[in-house]
């Protein structure tokens, strides 16, 4: 008895660990061994390569053996030409799964087979009852993610990023629906989920499901609400702390923005913030959403020396994107399990320190993965989904190999080209960089007070000076600090103080100061945050 306890409780054991869900939650459909889990026309399917497939000259309705009500559901299929298959979710074991459940259509849009459908017959559509938005689909022959959520009376459909339907059940009639026929089948709660293949070959890998309640939030309530000490760049809500960035005229290089004189840079942040709106978005309650058009996203603020958390999601295969610290490429993020084998978060542009990552860490495409960010001075340390795959690495001067990195720069949500979901974007500034300190002008005040040995630099125009202006402060405007900075400031270790209108271009002052040497800079914003004595005149 006790033998066949301890067998039996050893069972179970291990039937817990084969199901053990995944760290959102998610459990695996699929072994990519054989149809363990599936049931009803398993001769029909097979395994090839960890890949399950339908047979081109048979399929038939393939479900799980378990029953789902509300879920998310996570998977990977390619498309032969005119390939024609569908995903049955809440079915029944008999009958139609298309009408007695729901189908969710798995076609080449593209074949030849089909140019004169319905609308509500395309790829993504609930069949007969929903149609989907076309034009998201990869080439036939590539590799497509898809994500569907069957909450509550919610139905979304998720497509290489693009959310293809999001319909609400309960707002809909089955005995009245876009086709003229009766879809009994979308008032069901639960049912079986399954491959509805019709003749042709689909491929599918990497399927997991996650059940949920049928009140589930993608977005928690605990997501974007920073820890302890940090600050969240994303808000969850809006673009707030955000700004777009343009290639035009080469702006994307920091360079170049820092040699602008402000009414260009003016110019040029007015055409990326109008692309940035039109691209970047937030959707499902909390998440940041890039659609793979248009170009990256910065820090409205420029940071130096900080620690970061960054939750992130690829959203198609051989997907592509990174981080740029201090304006300059880049903490690399890819599809590390379908093309190059090698794991994200590796400094991908360096050329004389390592730019590869320690370890492969990544999760599948369409799960979360989480960034831990560490960069002191010009050292970078990376931690991708708890491991350790940067170490205290030099980040190099992607814009000018022979200047070391930026020593202030905005930190950039990069585009390339792909769609990619951001979260739980935390930050939290380093004061270690003994050079550099931003302050409050109460600070600036008292520091002044207290000693005569500074000077006190207005990096405005001579217009705005003359206007307006600190007492004792000299002008030097913000475009002339790496031409006359050693006329006006001899002495780089003399104390500095430095100030503009709103605190813009005295932290690209003190960054120009700090490239040339300077080694103690206190910036306190803008003169409109002032509260003491001012005067005006030549």
């Amino acid at each position: 008895m006790k033998n066949c306890l301890v067998t039996l409780l050893a069972g179970v054991t291990m039937a817990a660990i084969a199901a053990e869900p995944n760290a959102e939650g998610f459990v695996s459909l699929f072994n990519g061994k054989d149809l363990t889990g599936w049931f009803n026309a398993n001769d029909g399917y097979a395994v090839e390569d960890g890949v399950l497939y339908c047979k081109p000259t048979s399929g038939g309705k393939l479900l799980t053996e378990k029953e789902y009500d509300n879920f998310i559901l996570r998977f990977e299929f390619k498309l032969t030409p005119n390939a024609n298959n569908g995903l049955g979710i809440r079915c029944p074991v008999p009958g139609d799964a298309a009408y007695n459940g729901m189908e969710l259509q798995i076609l080449d849009d593209s074949g030849s087979d089909y140019k004169n459908l319905q609308n509500w017959q395309y790829h993504g559509s609930i069949y007969g009852v929903v149609a989907a938005k076309r034009g998201h689909l990869k080439p036939v022959g590539e590799w497509n993610f898809q994500e569907v959520r069957a909450i509550g009376d919610q139905i979304v459909v998720m497509l290489n990023g693009e959310k293809i339907v999001e319909a609400y059940l309960d707002d809909l009639d089955p005995d009245n629906t876009i086709s003229n026929t009766k879809h009994p089948g979308i008032r069901n709660k639960k049912g079986h989920i399954g491959w509805l293949g019709h003749g042709s070959r689909v491929d599918w890998r990497n399927i997991r499901i996650k059940e949920v309640p049928a009140d589930y939030k993608v977005v928690s309530e605990t997501d974007n609400k920073p820890p302890a000490g940090f600050t969240a760049l994303f808000n969850g809500q809006d673009l707030t702390n955000w700004k777009g960035v343009t290639t035009e005229e080469k702006f994307d290089n920091p360079i170049v923005r820092q040699a602008a004189t402000p009414e260009k840079r003016a110019e040029m942040q007015k055409k990326a913030d109008t692309q940035m709106r039109q691209t970047w978005i937030v959707r499902d309650g909390g998440v940041l959403y890039f659609s793979g058009k248009g170009y990256s996203l910065a820090t409205a603020k420029d940071y130096g020396d900080f620690e970061m958390w960054c939750d992130w999601r690829l959203l198609s295969v051989k997907g592509d994107s990174g981080l740029y610290l201090r304006g300059s490429p880049q903490v690399q993020i890819w599809d590390a399990h379908n093309q190059h084998k090698i794991g994200s978060g590796g400094l991908y542009n360096n050329e004389k320190n390592p730019r590869n990552p320690l370890a492969l860490a990544d999760y599948p495409i369409g799960d979360w993965n989480r960034f831990y960010i560490r960069m002191i001075g010009e050292k970078v340390t990376v931690r991708l989904n708890d491991v350790l795959v940067v170490d205290n690495v030099t980040l190099e001067n992607y814009w000018d190999r022979n200047r070391p990195i930026f020593p202030i720069e905005q930190i950039e949500l990069q585009c390339h080209g792909d769609p990619i979901e951001f979260k739980n974007i935390f930050i939290k500034e380093i004061n270690v960089h003994t050079g550099y300190k931003k302050i409050t002008p109460q600070e600036a005040q008292k520091m002044m007070a207290e000693s005569k040995n500074f000077v006190l630099l207005d990096v405005r125009t001579p217009q705005e000076y003359a206007e307006k202006r600190i007492p004792g402060a000299v002008s030097l405007p913000v475009t002339e600090v790496l031409q006359r900075a050693a006329t006006v400031l001899p002495d780089k270790n003399k104390t500095v103080f430095v100030y503009c209108l709103k605190g813009i271009r005295s932290s690209r002052a003190a960054n120009d100061l700090l490239k040339l040497g300077y080694t103690k800079i206190y910036d306190f914003g803008g003169i409109e945050s002032w509260p003491y004595e001012t005067v005006s005149g030549n």
